[in-house]
């Protein structure tokens, strides 16, 4: 296992250019399955969760091939095989997307049912309900979720609560299903219209994406499409923040500004300085000390929970005092008592937490719990005095392409070793 070695105190300045979005291109690698053909996707970021969806769709029958450093050729002519098995799934929740472009394309899907995750339940029952409604069977036996159809029927789904992977199963079976389906109280995120918009390109007939009404009308048949996955919002927010408690000045490229308009708004309100300037941003911390602001956590357009753990650590060392709430996920505050290692003031309450700003934080061994949670304690060991030590890493591997590299190109004293503490 690797570790991440932080020497603090170095302020963050140049200029960084964001990867594709992670929780982007895995429901448009699953939804290549929908039509049999060869696609070429662009701007795909390396990372662990979308080797293990390649793993995947390579256990489905697709031949897949690098075709440059961020370009991935998919060939799905052969892909006959309707099983997604517990060893991969386990690995990755994002697993169950193929649920929908299956069901799409073959009729039927087996797909081994996603445990709980480090943050969460995140329970897919939202997701049967919606392919229920337009007309599958399903049952589930041994651990594993089988979903058949004669054939899909277009049907009006109204969600309970507003479900990313739900809303992208459901487009992607609905594209294939006969007359129209609605959805209502859909995801409203830029990663389901990044969906949407692929599945267009390849002729399906959608409307209403990124609102919370989606009409999707049934086509017969789809073309499989080139496409290029937005750039990672949350990556870009994390940036800012580590930025914000660097008191640095870097320059944010190849982002969408309007995508984290919840994220700059509050990092400004904290005092920094963010100007756009099309899809780059500028951003400089000119004060001494964040000031303390509170956090809600809300689906989209709202504060993101992937954005949560980051600015607790900013808040860390605010002027003042700061209530970060967390409504998404019932255990999203793990990253708390290792910021506390580092001297942070932070009392969890609940789904709440109460952070008292310190002028300092200090260097110590922390870690990893979750991806997010590793991204706040990079932050927080970027600011700190001394030396941060941040084990279990591979959840930031998971998400982030490159950051050491990354952010050493800012200046930052970083570096990835081997971890001989955590055995193998």
């Amino acid at each position: 296992m690797d570790k991440f070695v932080i020497e603090g105190g170095e302020r963050l300045q140049g200029t960084v250019r964001i990867s594709g979005s992670k929780n982007a291109v895995l429901p448009l690698l699953a939804a290549t399955l929908l039509r049999k053909g060869t696609y070429t996707i662009g701007n795909v970021p390396r990372l662990r969760d979308v080797n293990t969806m390649i793993r995947l769709l390579e256990l489905l029958g697709v031949k897949t091939k690098w075709a440059e450093e961020n370009r991935l050729s998919i060939d799905t002519r052969d892909a006959e095989n309707h099983v997604a098995p517990y060893d991969v799934v386990k690995e990755m929740r994002a697993s169950v997307l193929v649920l929908g472009s299956l069901v799409g394309a073959l009729r039927k899907a087996t797909v081994s049912y996603p445990g709980g995750c480090a943050i969460g339940e995140r329970p897919i029952n939202l997701h049967l309900k919606g392919l229920s409604a337009l007309g599958c069977d399903i049952n589930i036996r041994e651990g594993y979720v089988d979903v058949t159809a004669k054939s899909l029927k277009g049907s009006r789904i109204i969600f309970d609560t507003i479900t990313v992977g739900g809303t992208e199963n459901i487009l992607m079976a609905a594209v294939r299903a006969k007359g129209e389906t609605i959805i209502e109280n859909a995801a409203r995120e830029p990663e389901v219209i990044d969906l949407a918009c692929m599945l267009k390109k390849m002729g399906a007939k959608i409307e209403g994406e990124g609102t919370e009404v989606i009409r999707i009308r049934g086509v017969d048949d789809l073309e499989p499409c080139d496409y290029d996955v937005i750039p990672d919002r949350i990556e870009a927010g994390t940036f800012l923040a580590a930025c914000g408690i660097t008191r640095g000045n870097i320059i944010v490229e190849r982002c969408v500004p309007r995508h984290i308009k919840a994220i700059i708004d509050k990092l400004k309100e904290a005092g920094m300085d963010i100007v756009e300037d099309g899809d780059s941003l500028k951003a400089a911390m000119t004060r001494k000390r964040p000031i303390a602001v509170d956090v809600k956590t809300i689906p989209y357009p709202g504060f993101p929970t992937d954005m949560q753990a980051q600015i607790m650590a900013l808040m860390s060392i605010s002027k003042g005092v700061s209530a970060v709430q967390e409504t998404i996920f019932e255990n999203r505050m793990m990253h708390a008592a290792e910021l506390r290692r580092m001297g942070a003031d932070i009392r969890v309450i609940g789904h709440a937490a109460i952070v008292k700003g310190k002028d300092m934080l200090s260097g110590a061994k922390v870690m990893a719990t979750d991806l997010r949670a590793s991204a706040s304690l990079i932050i927080a060991g970027l600011a700190a005095y001394g030396t941060t030590e941040v084990s279990r890493i591979y959840h930031i591997d998971r998400g982030y392409e490159s950051i050491e590299k990354k952010l050493r190109g800012l200046g930052a004293k970083i570096v990835r070793r081997k971890d001989e503490s955590m055995g193998h």
